[in-house]
């Protein structure tokens, strides 16, 4: 694994003469006669959390919107215009009233939480990321509305921000009573678990990118994330639901107030419900619809999203229920009012990634690339101006390389780039052939100083793949950086170009884990998941010449007895479970809870400290045990992303 290195601090830089250019040009470009959102994003406020900072049972911050304080007034020139504008609109927060009953917490989290008035009590959706958060957001509410209980909760999606503060608003012992139901869309649970563990080093490690949260808070740092301004930092917990949303036209009726569900899976996420609310005119569109353009594919790490599902699902819920809405309310983000509106909202969505879906396979038929179409795609002007579509989160350019990755995949066509060299051995040799680093570093220093910045940081890519410690590569790269992402119209593309600058000049954060993984979470593995997930830390080649055989019965926690009997079984280098038989048993057999083997698998405990506590034990050799797990990985996501990992 490479080593990332110190560059000597320094402070970033403010905008080139070419990012201010390309700022002027951008603001306009934009439509600024539309202020409409600055009115929506007012409407309503009930009472607010004053200072709008939420802290944890240490009081340690786990939220704070002060830190955006500097988000006012005119868009200086390290910041794209259209960014700052909705970054301005993001820091309103509060409890606001959307309709009759039905009322809105924003702006004390990534996402909303919606709560519902019914017969008795809070029909709560969608409750945010973290319990403190969660557990904030509902004392707020009852401060306004009356110390009512949390009757139902619902989770439109299976991302955590929209589920983890569940513990904050409900007691799951109520949950397993049956006194609470918890209605989620179909597969929801299986896929919160699974989008945040099989990948979930990597994705946590990238998602530091994404999200910039290391980023100071400034107008040459972090500004927002793009759909919200951050992500709170607090514990997270998963419940498991009471019922699955399956279909659509499914109803239900929660504390008195009648539900229709919309069922739009392997849209904005794999597992995802909208609704609507007769009985209030009101429909809850969750994540598939909002106030700027969302991801086709997330730069964190995520499988492509479906454009046609999903610009299908937005016209399937106009025709049922836009005729039948006098407003329509979001995950994330402020609501729309009026029928016509709301029509016109749905319909640009809508019409968006169809555009990006068709253009992009029409431009793949006439035989051009990703990259290529990454160029020549742009909007039409109608949609162009609509200030919900432009590219705050999500782009038209890397949403419109999505598209292409759903049909075609990762491969272009062309054979030269079906087996390319590694980036350390194509950078020396490039590197070669332009006359060494110190000539590079030059020409890449002319292209920065002209305003060439996408290409400087093509020829800096190939110089610190050849040599990652270079000093003056690192500081030139981490300039370049900084001009792309002040230039950048994406929250998400700001915040990796400069968290890339950050790490240049200071080194990655050594010392931390980047799992996103919490307690909850491990518990809802299954067995198969969790030896899935186990199976993905065993080293391949080292594992490659042994046959090992270690028995596993999965234990009830409390009484004791084995629910589960397998055999694991290491040949040809992977790890494989088959349901345990007479016929072939094992020398050694490993007795442990699931919830103990989630924190082995995971690598949250060891063996010997399951043994030394009582937590597993082993019956007969367990030299194949002690041999597996001396196969298997730990993953500390403490890569470098920018620079090549040599082993």
């Amino acid at each position: 694994m490479s080593q990332s290195v110190h560059s000597p601090g320094v402070e970033p830089r403010g905008a080139s003469s070419a990012t201010v250019a390309r700022q002027a040009a951008a603001r306009d470009s934009l439509p600024w006669h539309d202020r409409r959102a600055f009115e929506d994003v007012r409407r309503g406020r009930v009472a607010a959390i004053e200072p709008p900072v939420v802290r944890d049972a240490a009081g340690r911050v786990v939220w704070d919107l002060t830190s955006y304080s500097f988000v006012e007034g005119d868009a200086p020139a390290t910041v794209h215009p259209s960014l700052w504008r909705l970054a301005e609109l993001n820091r309103h927060h509060g409890l606001f009233q959307v309709t009759e009953r039905v009322y809105q917490v924003r702006g004390y989290d990534a996402a909303n939480m919606t709560i519902v008035v019914g017969d008795r009590g809070f029909v709560v959706i969608d409750p945010l990321t973290c319990v403190e958060t969660a557990a904030a957001g509902l004392e707020l509410v009852r401060s306004s509305l009356g110390d009512l209980p949390v009757t139902a909760v619902v989770h439109t999606h299976c991302h955590i921000d929209h589920f983890g503060g569940v513990k904050g608003v409900v007691d799951e012992v109520d949950v397993l009573a049956g006194r609470v139901p918890v209605v989620a869309p179909a597969g929801f649970y299986e896929e919160a678990v699974k989008e945040n563990v099989s990948a979930g080093t990597a994705m946590g490690r990238r998602a530091g990118f994404m999200f910039g949260g290391r980023l100071p808070r400034n107008a040459c740092g972090h500004v927002m994330i793009g759909i919200a301004p951050g992500v709170a930092t607090g514990t997270s917990t998963l419940i498991r639901p009471t019922h699955e949303v399956t279909e659509t036209g499914e109803e239900l009726v929660l504390d008195g107030v009648r539900f229709v569900f919309q069922s739009v899976p392997g849209t904005e996420a794999p597992a995802e419900v909208n609704f609507h609310l007769p009985e209030f005119r009101a429909l809850c569109m969750a994540e598939t619809v909002s106030q700027q353009m969302h991801n086709l594919y997330t730069l964190r790490g995520a499988p492509v999203r479906d454009a046609l599902r999903w610009s299908g699902a937005i016209d399937e819920a106009l025709r049922l229920f836009g005729g039948q809405s006098d407003v329509m309310f979001i995950s994330h983000q402020w609501p729309t009012w009026g029928r016509d509106r709301i029509a016109e909202l749905l319909g640009m969505q809508r019409d968006v990634y169809r555009y990006l879906h068709d253009e992009v396979l029409r431009l793949a038929n006439h035989g051009y690339t990703p990259a290529e179409i990454g160029e020549l795609i742009a909007l039409p002007a109608p949609l162009d101006a609509f200030w919900a579509n432009h590219g705050c989160y999500g782009s038209v350019n890397h949403n419109a390389k999505a598209v292409y990755q759903h049909y075609l995949g990762w491969f272009d066509g062309n054979p030269a780039n079906l087996h390319p060299l590694a980036p350390a051995d194509a950078g020396r040799r490039y590197v070669g052939l332009m006359g060494g680093v110190d000539q590079v570093v030059a020409h890449a220093q002319r292209a920065h100083d002209e305003g060439e910045d996408r290409w400087a940081a093509e020829l800096l890519k190939h110089v610190l793949a050849a040599e990652p410690q270079h000093e003056p590569a690192r500081a030139l790269q981490a300039a370049v950086f900084e001009q792309l992402g002040y230039q950048s119209e994406s929250g998400a593309w700001r915040n990796f170009y400069l968290v890339g600058a950050h790490e240049l000049r200071h080194g990655f954060p050594g010392g931390r884990s980047f799992s996103n993984a919490s307690p909850d979470l491990l518990a809802g593995m299954t067995t198969s998941m969790l030896l899935d997930y186990l199976a993905i830390r065993l080293n391949g080649p080292r594992a490659a010449a042994r046959e090992l055989r270690v028995g596993l019965d999965v234990a009830d926690a409390d009484s004791g007895s084995v629910e589960e009997r397998l055999l694991l079984v290491v040949q040809n280098g992977i790890l494989r479970s088959v349901v345990a038989s007479a016929a072939e048993e094992p020398a050694g057999t490993l007795r442990i809870s699931r919830a103990a083997l989630a924190a082995l698998a995971y690598g949250a405990t060891s063996l010997a400290e399951l043994l030394a506590d009582g937590g597993a034990e082993v019956d007969g050799d367990d030299a194949d045990l002690a041999d597996l797990l001396g196969l298997l990985d730990t993953f500390t996501g403490d890569f470098d992303v920018i620079t090549p990992n040599l082993r």
